[in-house]
């Protein structure tokens, strides 16, 4: 198989049980894929399941959550898989025959929360912590625990699975028809880890911004808090503001609006420099000194290590630098959740002393520690063909002013995608790429951030019908009313304004070629 061009491979992991490898084919003529009016008739009740192990979890407890406005009826599993690899698995009481498994954040370290929207469309939902209980900024448990890193890593989700196929069967009677993955950050890393290490455990996965880039992204984290602890590279909220007005300046006008979100992304090239203070020297908040404008070109800029065997592409200037949700939480006011990861990471998986300084420390002063952290981590093979081969359908989905995690790095591991399968016309049988312009990290930001990608994954996955244009929404989130929608556009077309109709209607944008 054909080894991902940046990065050391990281070895096979061990075969998984026959149970496991066979998932997605479990499939039979009994029901339609998409019926969803099966009740839990023909196995256990839900309390019945407390105080049972079942595929070797300890199930600790089982409680009937009633129905709510935003929640239909379901089963509230609590399970244990020893050590400490905890789970949830909400149970519907009307079940659909799937499972839809949602990824974490971070360091993990939490069961994340369920997932509306599966639920209450029937699907079995299952999340977990990963094997340790901390701050998703904490990578302590890797210092001194193997089985935690490794978890983490990549086995936490197929252990999980293991369990989980196992209690739906106890309590539905038979096990799902179709499986699903779907997490963003670190869970798009784990969906991707899924793809390319288990490629028969789901049939469809969803990546959406991906962390899977580990040693990439965690040295230029490094390096832009480098930057920014240096003399004079620390901005103000009016710097910020700067820099963001004059991208959008530039840019904003190249998808035939002016509205504050810059769409037309990779049309944009936006020279920093010609915001430099008069000498380099920092004379106000209009204008960025030779040191702010070193942070930016550590942020912009390529990043590789060990001769390019490690790289990261850098980030795009989008014009939304100033939204709350960007530059102020994840580089720029300390400490940068950048900061942290960093810091966390260098002190526990590189320097492997919790009281280095990552500042001070080089960040690829051992290749060996960043190549067992690759292997760990790392989910950058784009050679994908075992899970083309079995059927398995991807989507990838990327916010345009993300500042945590680069959509030119997810962009640029999809064309190696393409590449890998044999050119665009194969890989459109099994994968599709979106950007949501003006997006920040997961959501949020002054973009239209809302997308259902799980119906048109099992749309895909059960009746082959490929996703094209989506329509992706912004919500008030007191009301719930709509505020605006904008096309989502299959990459690399972005949604252009057609120069006339509602600027707030998706119906008002088309679909382009850069």
């Amino acid at each position: 198989m054909a080894v991902h061009p940046r990065h050391s491979r990281p070895p096979r992991p061990a075969p998984l049980s026959l149970a496991l490898l066979m998932l997605g084919a479990a499939a039979t003529t009994a029901f339609a894929a998409d019926r969803a009016d099966v009740r839990a008739a023909r196995g256990s009740s839900c309390e019945a399941l407390a105080g049972r192990t079942i595929g070797g979890a300890s199930i600790t407890s089982a409680t009937t959550v009633a129905a709510t406005d935003s929640l239909v009826e379901y089963c509230n599993v609590d399970g244990l898989i020893a050590p400490a690899l905890h789970f949830e698995l909400r149970l519907p009481t009307t079940w659909n025959h799937k499972l839809h498994y949602g990824g974490g954040g971070g360091y993990d370290g939490s069961i994340p929360p369920v997932v509306p929207a599966a639920l209450n469309a029937g699907y079995a939902q299952v999340s977990s912590d990963s094997g340790h209980q901390a701050s998703a900024v904490d990578a302590s448990f890797a210092l001194n625990d193997p089985q935690a890193a490794v978890l983490f890593g990549s086995l936490s989700v197929s252990t999980t699975m293991g369990a989980a196929l196992e209690i739906v069967k106890a309590r539905y009677g038979s096990k799902p028809l179709r499986s699903y993955f779907e997490g963003c950050s670190n869970g798009g890393r784990e969906a991707l880890i899924q793809v390319q290490r288990f490629p028969t455990l789901f049939d469809g996965v969803i990546a959406r911004a991906p962390a899977h880039n580990w040693v990439g992204f965690m040295g230029q984290f490094n390096r832009t808090a480098k930057a920014l602890a240096a003399p004079g590279g620390a901005f103000t909220t009016a710097k910020v503001a700067t820099l963001a007005a004059a991208v959008r300046n530039a840019c904003d006008a190249l998808d035939g609006l002016v509205d504050g979100v810059v769409s037309n992304l990779q049309a944009c090239h936006f020279d920093p420099s010609v915001l430099r203070c008069a000498g380099g020297a920092d004379t106000g908040d209009s204008c960025l000194s030779d040191a702010q404008l070193a942070v930016v070109s550590s942020w912009t800029g390529p990043a590789s290590y060990v001769n390019n065997t490690y790289h990261n592409t850098g980030w795009p200037l989008s014009g939304n630098e100033d939204d709350p949700g960007a530059w102020a939480p994840w580089v720029t006011v300390p400490p940068s959740l950048q900061f942290l990861f960093q810091d966390t990471t260098v002190k526990n998986y590189l320097a492997r002393d919790p009281n280095a300084d990552s500042l001070s420390y080089v960040y690829d002063s051992d290749p060996g520690a960043l190549f067992s952290m690759a292997t760990l981590n790392d989910a950058t093979n784009a050679d994908i063909t075992p899970f083309v081969g079995a059927g398995g359908k991807l989507i990838l989905w990327h916010g345009g002013s993300d500042s945590a995690l680069s959509n030119t790095e997810t962009a640029a591991y999809y064309g190696e995608v393409v590449n890998a399968l044999g050119g665009q016309a194969n890989a459109d049988g099994s994968v599709r790429f979106y950007i949501a312009p003006g997006v920040d990290h997961c959501g949020g930001g002054v973009g239209a951030d809302q997308t259902d990608l799980l119906t048109p994954l099992d749309k895909w996955v059960t009746r082959g019908r490929g996703p094209d244009t989506l329509t992706a929404t912004k919500v008030d989130p007191t009301t719930g009313a709509t505020l605006l929608s904008r096309p989502l556009c299959v990459y690399p077309e972005y949604p252009r304004y057609k120069g006339r109709g509602d600027p707030n209607s998706a119906s008002s944008f088309r679909c382009t070629a850069p």
